[in-house]
């Protein structure tokens, strides 16, 4: 059996009182930890909050949470109550004498905190997560999640809730064995009961014959005055009866009284209207976390902040759902303001394809025949098959020789745009505002194997971060799409007015990470290949029209997964052009210049 002693903020913001309480209950110890609440006042609350004032009074540095720490590993186990960054910043300060973190149902949905602590190594700390206000397959998921991304040594699931003080209905007993029989996790249990109620410390010895491994109970001094959180917290005396009645007891028929049975009643809710209330209002709000511009991606976890706020708006579920349907900020946010749903607005995203005719090593290659159709057109092709994609739009040059693309669109659906011949971003931005694009999926007019699957993949995981580039870390050469934001290209344009080397794109983003939000993908590995699936040479041609024989003579429809099939039982035909180079890749001449040219000077 555990022991959780819970000082919340009885101190009072006075370290000399935490001190003097640590020491105070320093005869118990063993299995005893004791838990404290590190945070910082403007991070765990917006200014407008009725209690930011006490928050800044109860705020201790870092320094001082040592100092703390130092005297309470003497007898007890160090628990922290996780609530913002600076609990982060606490327990990365003193991670080696800290036994466990406790997070209460208010965070579940910090995507930012359990970022951060996901970068820490909490292998060896257990985690208690309360669960107050939620059914059970929300708890089965919020337990999987923060297993997954903290991988702690275990996991404890926590019934009980704040209601300052709780209604002794509704503790929350019940949970205890439906949690164990249905998720098979250790249980703690916390109640709220008035001090003054002899069912403050009955009712955990209850939860211990009753199934629950570890009990949380709130203390305060015994003569020093408490200012905060005493609405609960018992006194020494009233704790050592606690500990005593836990000894004696071990027989839940003979110890409950009449009023504690119906606490176990089947006909109790699993979670009652108080509790619910209660998550309502503790709950963290999804905040700007700082001024966010109408049109640009919102990432899930550089934009937002999560406190404690009078502001109104929408769930991070929500926002979440928004995000994942490609929805982009429709308006103007300021740090610290809520979201509504009317913020938002369905980005429109658009595959442009680059092309022209004016390729050397393989003349005209645009036009060649694969198969029944042109290269370009087999290009198109495939693009026309990506999910989530407004338009496609095949994007050449006003040169004369670039006109006869036009009859080599594929498709009625395709839009066909004439621009800048060299300034390749100049061409883009063209078309971009004429349609009013808000994400390009960018394809060059050599790529007649892009996949589906690959643009699903990247479009997702651009939106979820909100990035300005994304590209994946690893692919075969030509099915590697880029996912850019035509905000983003508006940035280089306002660099380079003259974006030369623009055909070369993506250096424009590789070259400057401080000035764009990068963001390279892994994708999974039957997606990755070394092949060259790019058109340069005539021996990638000559690759390309045995591809095209193939899925022409079986039949199968196009995926890049039947075609590293294909060719992975048929390596004569991945043999044909695997001399073949990347200019940009092995000159060193060009490499230099590229560096040089598209590089943002400081």
């Amino acid at each position: 059996m555990y022991n959780i002693l819970e000082l919340a903020n009885v101190h009072g913001g006075d370290k000399e009182h935490l001190l003097s309480l640590i020491n105070e209950f320093s005869e118990f110890e063993g299995n005893f930890g004791m838990k404290f609440q590190p945070f910082k006042y403007d991070e765990i609350a917006t200014k407008d909050f009725e209690w930011y004032p006490v928050y800044e009074e109860l705020f201790f540095t870092l320094d001082e949470w040592k100092e703390v720490f130092i005297e309470a590993k003497k007898t007890k186990d160090i628990w922290i109550d996780v609530f913002d960054i600076y609990s982060v910043e606490v327990i990365k300060d003193n991670l080696s004498d800290i036994y466990g973190l406790k997070f209460q149902t208010s965070v579940l949905d910090n995507r930012k905190l359990f970022t951060a602590l996901s970068k820490l190594d909490l292998s060896r700390l257990k985690v208690v997560v309360n669960v107050a206000g939620h059914r059970i397959e929300d708890i089965r998921n919020y337990a999987e999640r923060i297993k997954n991304e903290l991988k702690p040594q275990e996991l404890i699931v926590q019934v009980g809730f704040q209601g300052y003080p709780t209604k002794l209905e509704d503790s929350g007993l019940n949970k205890i064995k439906i949690i164990k029989d249905k998720l098979n996790y250790r249980i703690s249990f916390t109640e709220h009961l008035d001090p003054n109620d002899e069912e403050s410390i009955r009712l955990p010895v209850v939860a211990v014959l009753f199934g629950a491994d570890i009990i949380e109970k709130h203390i305060r001094h015994s003569s020093l005055e408490t200012k905060y959180d005493f609405q609960s917290s018992i006194k020494i005396d009233m704790y050592r009866k606690y500990i005593e009645l836990l000894k004696e007891n071990n027989n839940l028929e003979t110890f409950l009284n009449e009023k504690e049975k119906t606490l176990l009643l089947p006909s109790i809710p699993f979670v009652n209207e108080n509790e619910k209330e209660y998550l309502y209002k503790s709950k963290q709000k999804p905040l700007a976390g700082h001024n966010l511009e109408a049109g640009q991606l919102l990432s899930l976890q550089d934009d937002l902040s999560f406190k404690r706020s009078p502001a109104t708006g929408i769930t991070i579920d929500k926002i979440e759902e928004l995000v994942r349907s490609f929805c982009i900020l429709d308006k103007n946010k300021q740090e610290n303001e809520g979201f509504e749903e009317r913020d938002f607005r369905k980005a429109k995203i658009a595959t442009i394809i680059a092309c022209r005719m004016k390729s050397t090593r393989l003349p005209k290659k645009a036009i060649l025949p694969i198969g029944d159709i042109s290269s370009i057109e087999l290009c198109i092709k495939h693009t026309l098959q990506f999910e989530n994609v407004d338009e496609v739009i095949l994007a050449t040059s006003t040169e004369d020789e670039d006109a006869i693309l036009e009859k080599y669109t594929y498709s009625d659906e395709v839009i066909f745009h004439k621009g800048h011949p060299d300034d390749v971003i100049e061409r883009y931005l063209g078309v971009a505002e004429k349609r009013g694009i808000d994400v390009v999926v960018r394809v060059t007019g050599d790529m007649q194997y892009i996949s589906n699957d690959i643009a699903q993949i990247l479009l997702k995981s651009h939106f979820e971060t909100g990035a300005d580039y994304t590209n994946a870390r690893e692919a075969a050469i030509g099915a590697n799409l880029e996912i850019m934001n035509v905000r983003a290209m508006r940035k280089i344009k306002k660099y380079f007015p003259s974006a030369d080397y623009s055909e070369y794109m993506s250096y424009y983003f590789w070259n400057n990470p401080d000035y764009f939000k990068l963001n390279f993908v892994d994708l999974p590995k039957d997606l990755i290949r070394g092949y060259r699936l790019t058109l340069d040479y005539p021996e990638d041609l000559e690759m390309f029209k045995k591809i095209e024989e193939y899925f022409q003579q079986t039949g199968e429809e196009y995926s890049i997964k039947e075609l590293f099939n294909y060719l992975d039982n048929n390596p004569e035909v991945a043999k044909i052009n695997a001399n073949c180079t990347l200019k940009y890749k092995t000159d060193p001449e060009l490499i230099k210049t590229l560096k040089e040219k598209t590089t943002i000077k400081r």
